[in-house]
């Protein structure tokens, strides 16, 4: 009889440190306790200047660096398009961004380009920016991603004739 006891605290024990040991290991990757860091994070705010632009006029997109880790790398690219008042693509462009999301990039406004309020989008290309899950999408240790249905980031530029 006190050999069966034995035998279920001993498994018992063997629970309570595997669950311990298990929310240790959570609560270390979740607070950047382990050898990964800190997880990334969302994609630094751009803005568009000047905010009025005619045909031909240089505009220029840029974003600082992050103030976390966004991680994406060296060779990372940001996508950038316009789309005018009438609703066409007047630009798309894949312009260089450095690991910490920061980038700056110019263009001319195209002599096409309706007048009016146009939308100027900026956004890391290629990689899962949007972190609204709770996951971490952008490192690569992980093999699925999780996408993500968010807002799409939006600034706006008044076209001129």
């Amino acid at each position: 009889m006190v050999s069966g006891i034995r035998k279920r605290n001993d498994v018992r024990l063997a629970g309570v440190l595997a669950l311990a040991l298990f929310f240790t290991a959570a609560v270390a990757a979740c607070s950047g306790g382990t050898s990964w860091g800190a997880p990334p994070c969302m994609p630094p705010h751009y803005s568009v200047t000047p905010a009025s632009a005619k045909p031909g006029d240089t505009v220029t997109v840029s974003a600082p660096d992050a103030t976390c880790n966004p991680r994406y790398g060296a060779n990372a690219k940001v996508a950038v398009t316009v789309t005018d008042s009438a609703g066409a693509v007047v630009l798309e462009e894949l312009a260089p961004m450095n690991d910490a999301g920061g980038f700056r990039f110019e263009f001319d406004v195209p002599a096409a380009s309706a007048a009016g309020a146009a939308v100027v989008t900026a956004m890391p290309h290629g990689v899962d920016w949007c972190d609204d899950t709770g996951r971490n999408n952008r490192l690569a240790r992980s093999g699925d991603f999780d996408r993500a249905s968010c807002a799409m980031p939006m600034q706006m530029l008044t076209i001129t004739k």
